[in-house]
C-alpha cells in the first residue's frame, strides 16, 4: 500500500472491540484487512476482554496495532470507567468498530466520549430462534433444556437492550449477509440507510500455491488413497460436530478407507473425542487442533468439505473450501451469499438422516470444475479481500464525512 501523503495531518484512528484476537471468523477477516489496508492512513487498535494470549496477537502488534485489555464487561459501571480511561489514554479515536454480538453498550460509551463514528458489526445470525423452540434443539441437548430456557431469557433481555442501544447510538451497522442483517437489525433493516451488508473477503493468495498432497497426508498420518472429509470450525454447539460424527459413522459403513479431518479447538473437544472412540471411529477421526495453514490442509488433504452448522452468519471457511476447489456439503441454514462456485455447492436439510448425508458426500466426489477454475470465480467475486478492503475503506470515509469530521478530506484523500 502507498505511504501516507505529507498533506495528511494524521492517520484515521480506529478502535476495534472484540473478545479476543483468536482464530475466529471475525478475527481472521480483520487480520486479512489489516494486512491489506494502508496502515499509514488507517491506524487500528484492538480492545479485548480476554487477557490470555490470542493466536493473532503477535502479528497484529508487528503490524503496528496495540492490544488493549479492558476487563469485566459484565460489570457495567466499572467497565464504563475503564473504557473511558482507555479512550483518553490511547485516543483520540475517530471510529469505534464493535464486532461483538451485544455491542450496543460499547457504542453508547463511545458516544458519551465523543467518538464521531460508531459501527456495530454483527458476525453471527441471531441464534435465539434455535434456543427458544425445543424442536430446534439438538436431541442430545434435550436434558439441558431447562438451562437453555434460563439462558434464553437472559440472552433475550441482553440482546434487546443491545439492539435498543445500537439503534440509538450506531452511526452504521454492518452484517456479512442479509440473513445476519435481518437477525441483528430487524426484518425491515433495508429501510434504514445505516444498515448494510459488507462482504467478508478472504485472502486468496494461499490457494495459488503449489501444494504436494502426498506430503500433507503423510504429515497427518493419512493414507494416500483414503477419502478425506474435512471440517474447520470451533468445537461449539453451533458447528454441529455431534452430527458430523454420526455422518462419519455412516460413511465408515459405506467407505471403510476414509478419514475425518477436524480442524479447530473449543470446549466440546474432549466430549467429541470420547464420542468418536465410542462410535469405533478413533482411528478414523483426526483432531488437528488450531492450525494456521488451513488453505494448505484444504488443498493437500481434503476431498470433500462438510459444514452442517445449526446457524451461520456466512461461513468464511466455506468460501475458503470453494477457493480450494472442494465439493461442499452444507446445511440449508447457510446464507445464500456463501454459494459462489455453484458446481461445488450442495445443500441438505438437517432433518435428513446421517445416512442421507453420507450418501451425498460420496456422490459429491465427482465434480465438473477444477481448482484453478474455482479460484478464478472466487477472484472475481465480492469475497476477494482486495474488494472487501476497498468496500470497508469506503464505509469509513463516508461515515467520517457524514459525521462532519474536521480535515476529513485530508484524512481520507
Amino acid at each position: 500500500m502507498p505511504s501516507s501523503s505529507p498533506s495528511r495531518k494524521r492517520p484515521i484512528r480506529i478502535l476495534h472491540v472484540l473478545y479476543k484476537m483468536d482464530r475466529g471468523g471475525a478475527e481472521t477477516w480483520l487480520m486479512h484487512i489489516l494486512r491489506h489496508i494502508d496502515r499509514q492512513r488507517f491506524r487500528q487498535d484492538f480492545l479485548v476482554h480476554d487477557p490470555s494470549p490470542g493466536a493473532y496477537d503477535a502479528e497484529a502488534q508487528r503490524l503496528g496495532c496495540r492490544l488493549i485489555y479492558c476487563p469485566y464487561p459484565s460489570w457495567p459501571w466499572g467497565y464504563a470507567r475503564r473504557f473511558k480511561k482507555i479512550l483518553a489514554d490511547y485516543g483520540p479515536y475517530d471510529i469505534i468498530h464493535s464486532h461483538l454480538a451485544r455491542g450496543g453498550y460499547y457504542l453508547a460509551l463511545a458516544y458519551k466520549a465523543g467518538v464521531p463514528v460508531r459501527i456495530a458489526h454483527t458476525h453471527a445470525e441471531e441464534s435465539l430462534r434455535w434456543l427458544k423452540v425445543p424442536g430446534k434443539i439438538d436431541p442430545i441437548h434435550a436434558e439441558k433444556l431447562p438451562r437453555w430456557r434460563k439462558f434464553n431469557f437472559i440472552m433475550k433481555v441482553s440482546v434487546k437492550l443491545s439492539d435498543f442501544l445500537i439503534r440509538r447510538y450506531a452511526t452504521a451497522g454492518l452484517a456479512p449477509s442479509e440473513l445476519a442483517a435481518s437477525g441483528r437489525f430487524g426484518p425491515d433493516w433495508q429501510s434504514d440507510p445505516r444498515w448494510q451488508v459488507l462482504s467478508l473477503g478472504i485472502d486468496l493468495s494461499p490457494f495459488r500455491e503449489n501444494i504436494e498432497p502426498r506430503a500433507v497426508r503423510q504429515e497427518l498420518g493419512i493414507p494416500e488413497k483414503a477419502l478425506v472429509i474435512g471440517h474447520v470450525g470451533r468445537f461449539a454447539r453451533q458447528k454441529n460436530h455431534r452430527f458430523i460424527l454420526r455422518v462419519a459413522a455412516e460413511i465408515s459403513r459405506l467407505e471403510p478407507d476414509f478419514r475425518l479431518l477436524l480442524v479447530g479447538q473449543g470446549p466440546l473437544r474432549p466430549d467429541l473425542e470420547r464420542l468418536a472412540d465410542q462410535a469405533g471411529l478413533k482411528d478414523k477421526v483426526i483432531f488437528t487442533g488450531p492450525r494456521a495453514d488451513v488453505p494448505r490442509l484444504m488443498l493437500g488433504a481434503m476431498d470433500v468439505f462438510l459444514f452442517p452448522s445449526l446457524f451461520e452468519s456466512l461461513g468464511i471457511v466455506v468460501l475458503e473450501a470453494q477457493a480450494a476447489g472442494l465439493p461442499c456439503l452444507v446445511s440449508e441454514t447457510i446464507p445464500e451469499e456463501a454459494e459462489v462456485v455453484t458446481p461445488l455447492f450442495r445443500r441438505l436439510s438437517l432433518s435428513e438422516p446421517p445416512s442421507r448425508w453420507a450418501e451425498a458426500i460420496l456422490a459429491a466426489r465427482e465434480v465438473t470444475v477444477t481448482q484453478p477454475e474455482a479460484l478464478e470465480i472466487m477472484e472475481h467475486s465480492h469475497f476477494n479481500i482486495e474488494s472487501s478492503c476497498r468496500e470497508l475503506v469506503g464505509i469509513y470515509q463516508t461515515q467520517l464525512r457524514e459525521a462532519g469530521k474536521p480535515d476529513v478530506q485530508k484524512l481520507c484523500g
